[in-house]
């Protein structure tokens, strides 16, 4: 992937059958990521106690693999690849505001940042804040990837002075 000044996405597939994360249109902003359930368990924070659990895919009437995800689970939906991402940018993982609104699957931890670093697969934590069973097949458009670029400030120790009356903390600005 690369956007009009030159920056390159490296992108290693883990398995042959993975999509490059792709825009819908010219002017959206994201990439498309999707699950990708072929490659073994999917752990899952599920129960009372919120255990982490092995979840195997199941194969569903249409031949692909599928997870189920009761009411209240927590999950890291593996997508199949790894990136490498330019220096100087992060990757905003932000859920689909149509898998949100119809099914109630959300990111929690929205937006979850990858660094330029990361080395590994990159993998979607979904809640399902339904409350409901929802279902998510191998190759369905998960979650959606907007590449940032940011500055590096150096941090300093020192006085911070008040300059402003916005001092007291949440809800500061309709103190008027």
């Amino acid at each position: 992937m690369s956007d009009s000044n030159g920056a390159c996405v490296i992108f290693e597939k883990l398995a042959p059958d993975v999509r490059v994360p792709a825009r819908a249109t010219e002017q959206s902003a994201g990439y498309d990521i999707r699950a990708h359930l072929t490659r073994g368990p999917i752990r899952v924070h599920r129960g009372e106690g919120r255990d982490t659990v092995s979840v195997i895919p199941t194969s569903g009437d249409n031949g692909r693999s599928s997870i189920e995800l009761e009411a209240g689970d927590r999950a890291l939906v593996p997508t199949g690849f790894r990136a490498r991402l330019p220096d100087g940018y992060e990757a905003q993982i932000r859920m689909r505001s149509s898998l949100a609104w119809k099914r109630g699957l959300t990111v929690p931890n929205a937006p979850g940042t990858v660094d330029a670093d990361y080395p590994d697969e990159w993998f979607v934590l979904v809640l399902n804040s339904a409350p409901h069973p929802i279902r998510i097949e191998h190759g369905e458009r998960i979650a959606q990837v907007v590449l940032h670029k940011y500055e590096v400030a150096r941090w300093e120790e020192g006085p911070v002075a008040v300059s402003t009356d916005r001092a007291g903390g949440l809800g500061s600005t309709g103190k008027r």
